[in-house]
């Protein structure tokens, strides 16, 4: 069976603030000796998603 994806739709500030929270995440655990892997894949994917251009309308 397939595994379900999850879709994140986030803004520029919203993408930035998530990069600079992994990247403080990723600095905790080196210091406290942990392995450092799943926060590196996340920090990937969140800089090479594709950007895509949606038109929101506020009612």
């Amino acid at each position: 069976m397939r595994e379900k994806k999850n879709h994140l739709y986030v803004d520029g500030q919203e993408r930035t603030l998530l990069l600079h929270s992994l990247v403080e995440l990723k600095n905790q655990f080196i210091q406290q000796g942990r392995y450092t892997d799943c926060v590196g894949e996340l920090i990937f994917k969140v800089v090479n998603a594709v950007v895509k251009k949606m038109k929101i309308e506020y009612v």
